[in-house]
């Protein structure tokens, strides 16, 4: 076969059914570009318009606004609003609470004891100091009354030496122990509301069912009482008289010495016998004119008695003039009033054997 020019070589156009087969093509096509314009537009209403963010909101809002609007949500509670920090600051605000209510308690406690320990220390002044100084001014008054009577009434219209002449609570005689200086009224009976606590001496009686003897007696037992501390305590130091130590009973018209003979340092208050006319258990056996002097015993208690007697070994009457000559015993003239008056001996609680 022979050669060709280069144009000879081009493409030969294609048959008749190929173009035929093209236009088919392209009407398939162009129906189906329409098909998919239609979906696309009937997409459209579903998707959210372009535009960005204030596109899609307006769209947003279109499509709520025939929709009923929603309740609000309730208010979170501030444990979930405020999380850690809200919780901490609770917990801290607890914390200083109890703080402070622990705080305030334990200032009323403080101030309970404070006021608890002022009252004590204020009860303790008043026992120990204040009942002295009233007792003491009360006694110091009965015994000058006495006295102004003794002056006074030359020819007594009562006669002290009959039973019952006394009244309880009334003073009669003085009892004078030079060497402790103790000089203190005695008064009918040993109530502690109207004699001892008025820091006199009580004389036992038969209304307190312990009759004792009176110092004018031919014989018997002179009972006495006294506190030993506090209320005037007339018979603080009686524990420190020694045997032969002088005891004066001073009456409207003698002066009447007993001499201490014995002591019982402690014993039972319900032990009555140691008033006895004769109390042996001082050591006498014979029938005489006796003293008993008694007070309580531990100091500042109530629990046991303290037990002092002695014997009388004279008496003098008062138209002598002078005291008794006992050692440490001052002088006077009939009619004058005794230059001691100090009150610096005294008894405790209930002073007598009960």
């Amino acid at each position: 076969m022979g050669l060709r020019r280069p144009s000879d070589l081009t493409t030969a156009p294609p048959p008749a059914e190929g173009r035929a087969a093209r236009r088919r093509a392209a009407a398939a096509a162009a129906a189906a570009a329409g098909s998919d314009s239609a979906s696309a537009s009937a997409s459209s209403a579903a998707e959210p318009a372009p535009g960005g963010r204030a596109a899609r909101r307006k769209a947003a809002q279109g499509r709520s606004r025939g929709r009923a609007p929603a309740s609000a949500p309730p208010p979170a509670s501030p444990e979930v609003s405020g999380g850690r920090a809200a919780r901490r600051k609770a917990a801290k605000a607890a914390t200083k609470a109890a703080k402070q209510t622990g705080t305030a308690i334990s200032n009323v406690i403080g101030e309970l004891f404070i006021t608890t320990g002022a009252l004590l220390l204020l009860f303790v002044a008043y026992q120990l100091w204040w009942t002295n100084v009233e007792a003491r001014a009360h006694a110091n008054d009965q015994r000058e009354e006495l006295e102004r009577q003794w002056n006074d009434d030359e020819n007594p219209e009562v006669d002290p030496r009959e039973p019952g002449a006394f009244s309880p609570g009334e003073g009669f005689a003085i009892l004078y122990l030079p060497t402790l200086d103790v000089r203190v009224p005695i008064a009918e009976g040993v109530a502690e509301d109207t004699v001892l606590n008025n820091g006199m001496v009580g004389h036992y009686t038969e209304e307190d069912g312990l009759p004792t003897a009176m110092p004018w007696d031919e014989e018997g037992n002179v009972g006495l009482a006294g506190h030993r501390n506090t209320h005037g305590e007339p018979f603080r130091y009686i524990n420190q008289l020694e045997p032969g130590d002088p005891i004066v009973v001073e009456t409207g018209d003698a002066y009447y010495t007993y001499e201490m003979t014995s002591r019982l340092d402690s014993t039972s208050p319900s032990n009555t016998a140691v008033l006895d006319p004769v109390p042996d258990q001082g050591g006498f056996t014979d029938s005489g004119r006796y003293i008993t002097l008694t007070t309580c015993t531990p100091e500042f208690t109530s629990t046991y008695r303290l037990i002092v007697w002695g014997e009388m070994t004279r008496s003098t009457t008062v138209s002598a003039g002078t005291w008794p000559s006992t050692p440490g015993a001052a002088t006077r003239a009939r009619g004058r009033s005794a230059t001691s008056t100090r009150r610096t001996r005294t008894a405790c609680g209930s002073a007598a054997p009960s």
